[in-house]
């Protein structure tokens, strides 16, 4: 419902109440209980709790079933708890003196929009809410609405879709309520059909290898007993007799006194990244035997890299952009290295520009280029910023199993308007080709992914004028053991020119002048607007 309308709907409710006159003094429970069932808005009855002969707190006496609770929880949780206890934030800013003035004065309040905030363990949160109260005799009626209701399920639908594309599903579980929620990408994981009583972790050895079972143990003793947040990868049995590799992720949630009062976390499906694992070294194996070893794994090594950066950028002309990408491996060929690249169109029409480069080589370096490659793939949908992006990545490299490092560099380009949004990690910073000449952006504020546990990224923001060029690139273009890279960044481009209408020809220009010594692989992007 518009703003417009919204106001209409008020007023006539407002006509309305003048028409019928006041509520009775006293409405009996299962009336009050009947119009708050009835309500097409969600909403509270509130009985007042009575210290020192003053009203100093309300009690939730019943929640509607239109409810949503800011921080989640059910509404079996709510119902007979004290308002105080369960919203001291929002209590504290205003909204216990609202209730207040209604019942002493017994006039209603219409809906006003208010700006509050909601805390249970964590960092207060934020949000916008329609408020309204109505005296029923000894009971507060009050009407509650998120106002940025819309805003909010599509951010709910986008998590979903990065969920699903990450193949990360979550669960809560609160032992002493005996209650279990499960997000719907834990059905499919398990096998199970919608609706189907939720596994909780003491029943997960059940559903798994048997050769598993210790870890579980571990897992469950850290978490419960000890209180630290724990993993583990397990093979999950599901009904069809398949198996999925899958990590599992639980995190301890205690009161103020230290008590475990919940166990929230995430199944995240790693089946594909084991069997790329398991592929990995059976063909390295096969070949250790072979007198062509060396020739042969040069070959698995270029497919390998072939197969996880595509060769060229996907179709950008609905965007009015023009991509060229470039990939040039290090000299020892037999080596998988750690460099990629990504070029994407959200669904809002930016375009997500991102470089990097992975500490080491192997099959190591390459499992963790996957994981973060995919997984600002996967989260770049959810409309978060660069800056955002690259702490969620840098929790995924913290989680890999060896704590993967990794440079990268992280853009938003809007097309239409030429702005671009970017954050970096510890990586060289784009340079803007213009009108007026070469321009290396900037340098904001980045730790290298994987090296602190509560990394914060600075964004930074610039401008694409039509014909512009954007160019990302990792250090293996311009390092060199004899000097600082800074230095080798200027020699290259001065010696380059100016990028001109053909991107391909240029990245392979900057590919043969490369002053680089230091035999690493080399990624580069390059983007011009129209």
């Amino acid at each position: 419902v518009g703003p417009a309308r919204r106001r209409e709907l008020y007023a006539l409710a407002d006509l309305c109440t003048t028409l019928l006159g006041p509520p009775p003094e006293a409405a009996a429970p299962e009336q009050a209980a009947a119009l708050l069932d009835g309500l097409l808005t969600p909403a509270l009855l509130l009985a007042p709790a009575l210290r020192a002969e003053r009203i100093a707190d309300f009690t939730v006496l019943r929640v509607n079933a239109r409810f949503r609770d800011p921080l989640g929880r059910p509404r079996e949780a709510l119902e007979g708890a004290s308002l105080l206890e369960t919203y001291p934030v929002a209590c504290a800013a205003g909204l216990l003196d609202r209730l207040l003035r209604a019942y002493e004065t017994g006039v209603p309040s219409t809906a006003e929009r208010v700006r509050l905030a909601f805390r249970e363990h964590g960092p207060a949160v934020p949000a916008a809410v329609l408020l309204s109260v109505v005296p029923l005799g000894n009971r507060l009626l009050l009407c509650w609405q998120l106002d940025d209701d819309r805003e909010e399920d599509e951010r709910i639908a986008l998590l979903r879709q990065a969920q699903r594309l990450a193949r990360v599903a979550g669960f809560e579980e609160r032992p002493a309520e005996g209650r279990i929620r499960w997000s719907d990408g834990l059905y499919e994981l398990y096998g199970l059909p919608q609706g189907a009583p939720p596994v909780p972790l003491d029943r997960l050895a059940r559903h798994t290898h048997p050769d598993d079972r210790p870890a579980i143990r571990r897992l469950l003793d850290t978490v419960r007993h000890h209180h630290r947040t724990a993993s583990a990868v397990v093979r999950l049995d599901r009904p069809d007799g398949t198996h999925r590799f899958t990590r599992v992720i639980a995190e301890p949630v205690v009161d103020e006194a230290g008590r475990l009062v919940a166990v929230r976390g995430a199944y995240h499906d790693v089946s594909a990244q084991h069997w790329t694992e398991v592929a990995l070294g059976a063909t390295r194996e096969r070949l250790a035997d072979s007198e062509q070893e060396s020739a042969e794994r040069a070959q698995l090594a270029l497919r390998l890299q072939q197969a996880i950066l595509p060769a060229a950028p996907p179709p950008l002309g609905v965007t009015g952009l023009h991509a060229a990408v470039r990939y040039r491996p290090a000299a020892q060929r037999d080596r998988v290295g750690g460099d990629w690249y990504d070029v994407l169109v959200l669904p809002d029409r930016r375009v997500l520009l991102a470089v990097g480069d992975v500490a080491g080589h192997g099959v190591g370096a390459a499992t963790g280029m996957v994981a973060l490659r995919h997984a600002l793939r996967g989260l770049a949908v959810t409309g978060a910023g660069p800056g955002r992006l690259l702490e969620w990545a840098n929790t995924v490299a913290l989680r890999e199993p060896g704590q993967v490092t990794a440079t990268a560099v992280c853009v938003l380009l809007d097309p239409l308007g030429g702005e671009l949004h970017w954050a970096r990690a510890g990586h060289l910073p784009p340079i803007r080709f213009g009108s007026d000449g070469a321009q290396v952006l900037s340098l904001p504020h980045g730790v290298l992914l994987g090296a602190l546990e509560d990394a914060e990224y600075e964004e930074r923001t610039a401008r694409l004028d039509p014909g512009d060029v954007l160019l990302l690139y990792t250090d293996g273009l311009v390092e060199r053991r004899d000097r600082p890279v800074e230095e080798s960044v200027e020699e290259l481009i001065e010696a380059a020119g100016a990028p001109g209408p053909d991107l391909e020809q240029y990245l392979d220009r900057l590919l043969e002048l490369s002053p680089a010594d230091t035999d690493d692989d080399t990624c580069l992007i390059a983007v011009q607007t129209e």
